[in-house]
């Protein structure tokens, strides 16, 4: 999955970023709590036969331990990963592990989702998210041409919330609904079953016993589920919807030592726990680290000391900016994020509060936030037939479909319950901070995610820019 080695840039005047042999020096491992970096100074001559590194403070289990344990399987799977290697493991393939083991993985069997689970999202909150989604759906679909057959994507949907939302919001739009094929990109088992309930889903039993097609009964649009997005079929035109997907791809972290940058790693400490450490050596996702800073330059990168890459986020964009070159259609990715360089964001949540992301894993969420110009120039960069636009915050977004509108007219039907309800739910969509209407408990009080928020959508070209990014 690596991509080509990029090639080492001439020398400028500018400060050089990395693309020196300092980018490769080794440095020691580090605990969170003590910083030390073991380095060849210019003036000691290095070995041309061999290179030695010191792992003695690398943790060393014994081979056989009748002492009774409380690890989790996960936590045991973890560590015996670390074992095997002989040396710690990358925070993206902790990450990974942690969130989507298929026997322990924090999405993979259960609900974690809504005010009983870990977090909320966007279209927990109210039901006029998914509507306005949809609202971008019909247009962009118009924009196409209104094709008689369109391939409508969600990856990672979560309780299936907003596609619930979307579909009952444009049941009246006969055309557009049977134009429909959905495909919900979902790895987790739990979480397809808890999809299918939501989506009114149901088998077509006249259909011949080799492929009975599954029908969501909201909008009778058929309906497929697949573990990963390179497994929907291809050749159609193509409406892809990423809503808090990017956050949960894993991220590799570097941290600028004296003289380079070094991979964050997660290794075993004496006492057993788990802690970050430095790599003692150059890693793989080292290329992806030079194509970020190539994009941002310089002046950026200069004034950071830790930096987070996501090679997956890289290769699904360009995966989906492939297809939509070449079948038409276009993509929109809304998650939380920054419009520059990411440096240190991993956070893990449990229960709506945060922890330590090195506490329990598989009993919390880890996510991280999205660097949107690292989609743009992925997307950009593997296809001329394609255009990016955005980012722009979730409230000018939201803001520009009618959600406006569409809550006064909600209101006017409304009880008391329901509307205090509608103007909480409409303020954590396009808010800032607490909500100023806000008159119960302090620790209750709304919060606005309008700004922290990005929407961003990527379009084949043919189609014009999309609505609201005009």
């Amino acid at each position: 999955m690596l991509r080509r080695l990029l090639l080492l840039q001439s020398s400028t005047q500018r400060r050089p970023l990395f693309f020196t042999p300092q980018f490769f020096r080794q440095c020691s491992s580090i605990s969170n709590s003590d910083s030390t970096f073991v380095e060849h100074s210019e003036d000691t001559p290095l070995s041309s036969s061999k290179i030695s590194i010191d792992r003695s403070g690398l943790y060393n289990p014994p081979e056989h331990s009748h002492e009774p344990s409380s690890d989790t399987e996960l936590v045991k799977h973890l560590k015996g990963i670390i074992k095997f290697r002989g040396g710690p493991i990358s925070v993206a393939e902790y990450m990974e592990e942690v969130l989507t083991n298929p026997k322990a993985g924090f999405y993979m069997n259960r609900d974690v989702f809504g005010a009983e689970g870990d977090f909320i999202t966007s279209p927990e909150v109210s039901q006029m998210f998914g509507e306005m989604v949809g609202v971008w759906t019909m247009c962009l679909w118009e924009q196409m041409g209104q094709p008689k057959k369109v391939n409508l994507v969600e990856l990672g949907p979560g309780r299936g919330t907003l596609m619930v939302d979307l579909l009952r919001g444009a049941s009246k739009f006969k055309k557009f609904t049977e134009s429909l094929h959905i495909h919900m990109v979902e790895c987790s088992p739990a979480l397809q079953k808890l999809q299918y309930s939501n989506l009114k889903c149901m088998d077509d039993d006249v259909a011949s016993e080799v492929e009975k097609p599954t029908i969501s009964t909201l909008a009778g649009t058929p309906i497929k589920w697949h573990a990963a997005l390179e497994q929907v079929p291809t050749g159609v035109p193509t409406i892809i919807i990423a809503h808090e997907f990017y956050d949960a791809l894993p991220v590799h972290q570097f941290q600028r030592a004296s003289l380079g940058w070094c991979e964050k790693m997660i290794d075993v400490a004496e006492d057993s726990s788990f802690r970050i450490v430095l790599s003692p050596q150059p890693t793989p996702a080292a290329l992806y680290l030079m194509k970020r800073c190539q994009w941002a330059g310089s002046e950026e990168i200069s004034k950071l000391n830790h930096i987070e890459i996501c090679p997956k986020a890289i290769d699904l964009t360009q995966s989906i900016a492939k297809r939509i070159s070449s079948d038409g259609g276009g993509a929109l990715i809304i998650d939380y994020g920054l419009n520059g360089v990411v440096s240190d964001s991993l956070q893990a949540i449990r229960k709506h509060k945060f922890v330590n992301i090195l506490d329990d894993p598989g009993s919390a969420d880890l996510s991280a936030y999205v660097d949107f110009p690292s989609i743009r120039h992925s997307a950009e960069e593997v296809s001329e037939d394609v255009s990016v636009h955005g980012p722009m915050t979730q409230s000018q977004f939201l803001g520009s479909l009618g959600i406006n509108f569409r809550v006064e007219a909600l209101l006017q039907n409304s009880t008391e319950e329901q509307a205090e309800s509608l103007r909480t739910g409409y303020w954590r969509l396009v808010g800032d901070g607490e909500a100023p209407f806000w008159e119960g408990p302090e620790e209750q009080a709304p919060i606005g995610m309008g700004m922290r928020y990005l929407a961003m959508a990527i379009v084949n070209k043919k189609q014009g820019i999309p609505v609201p990014f005009q």
